[in-house]
């Protein structure tokens, strides 16, 4: 870009036509209105700037650059890496301040590729920044704008940012919630009253995530042999017989492996990916699978009414996604749930009780 300062009493002398396809560098105050900076001048607004310099009507110099083989302007850089980096559930807003807004087209999970968006904001003069990764967003709201820092910038630069943006999947993208299919499983003594909380703090949440909520089955207390059949049984039953694509399960701990609930997943084949997660409220949280089917596991089920990293990782397993112990650990960046961080969790829970510290 070349640019150049330009007081009144040279600006005079120009002839309008040589500032035609100028970029205006700061904002100028003309008798008819103000001309922003990142306008491209045409032969009509350069024969303004010219008249206003020849009448006296200029306060101050203004500034402008040409651009060069190969240069953008801003607002058709930041669209060339609003395309590249949006993935599916994006959609761009137009040019705004030359920063172009994504917004999520529909309710579901905040995918961020952090590691390519670290890489494309190293390079200089390119900006995109988003909401945090996995978080739970709606239809409409505000998930990544996209900028570059100058009004004119070369597209070779741009297109190094486009390349980070396409090398494996997008940078940013909303998964949808699917039509799960959500079962329980209350694995400790409850009365009928912290059933009937267990049951309705649970089926809030499945349902405002769009799923299907099937009811829970009770396991009594029995002694280790016969609550690991019992259990074995009701896994079968809703995981292998059903095909649930999802059991919520309250009252194991992930801090307690003689759980005959644990040996019993085991025995049908299935597996437990992580004992606890690196996030509090819920630190205690254990996710399994068993063939198709995910479970996701509290130590008491009174806690599925309240707010906890549950609700952090239920959103995502209602996208379909499958979690591992690796996507989990993720949750350490962020993961101290105190209610000024509500705002990540689904709208459900921004209001729930936490548990008792």
């Amino acid at each position: 870009m070349l640019a150049r300062r330009l007081a009144a009493p040279a600006l005079a002398g120009w002839d309008p036509a040589a500032l035609s396809g100028a970029i205006l560098l700061a904002p100028i105050e003309l008798a008819g209105g103000l001309l922003r900076k990142g306008t491209t001048l045409d032969a009509a607004l350069g024969a303004e700037l010219v008249a206003a310099a020849r009448a006296g009507e200029l306060e101050r110099p203004i500034r402008v650059g040409w651009p060069e083989p190969g240069d953008l302007h801003e607002d058709e850089a930041a669209e060339r890496l609003a395309v590249a980096g949006g993935g599916e559930g994006i959609e761009r807003r137009p040019p705004r301040q030359s920063r172009i807004d994504l917004v999520a087209k529909w309710d579901g999970v905040l995918h961020v590729h952090t590691d390519q968006l670290r890489r494309l904001n190293a390079i200089d003069s390119l900006e995109i920044f988003t909401l945090f990764h996995g978080q739970a967003v709606q239809a409409g709201q505000l998930v990544a704008s996209v900028k570059v820092a100058p009004h004119l910038i070369s597209g070779l630069i741009v297109e190094q940012g486009v390349a980070i943006s396409q090398e494996s999947m997008p940078l940013v993208e909303v998964r949808p919630y699917q039509r799960a299919v959500v079962g329980a499983i209350a694995a400790e003594s409850l009365t009928k009253a912290a059933l009937a909380r267990f049951e309705s703090g649970a089926r809030l949440k499945v349902e405002a995530l769009g799923a299907r909520f099937v009811g829970s089955t009770v396991l009594a207390e029995l002694e280790a042999e016969e609550a690991e059949l019992e259990a074995r049984v009701a896994l079968r039953t809703l995981a292998v017989e059903r095909g649930l694509d999802l059991i919520l399960v309250g009252g194991v701990s992930a801090g307690d492996p003689l759980s005959p609930f644990y040996s019993a997943l085991e025995g049908l084949g299935g597996r437990v990916l992580r004992h606890g997660v690196p996030a509090h409220p819920g630190s205690m949280i254990w996710l399994a699978e068993l063939g198709h089917t995910q479970l996701l596991g509290l130590p008491q089920c009174g806690m599925f009414a309240k707010a906890t990293a549950a609700d952090l990782i239920l959103p995502r397993l209602l996208t379909g996604e499958r979690l591992t112990a690796e996507s989990l650990a993720e949750l350490a960046h962020g993961g101290v749930l105190i209610k000024e961080m509500r705002f990540r969790f689904p709208p459900y829970a921004q209001k729930l009780d936490a548990p008792e510290p």
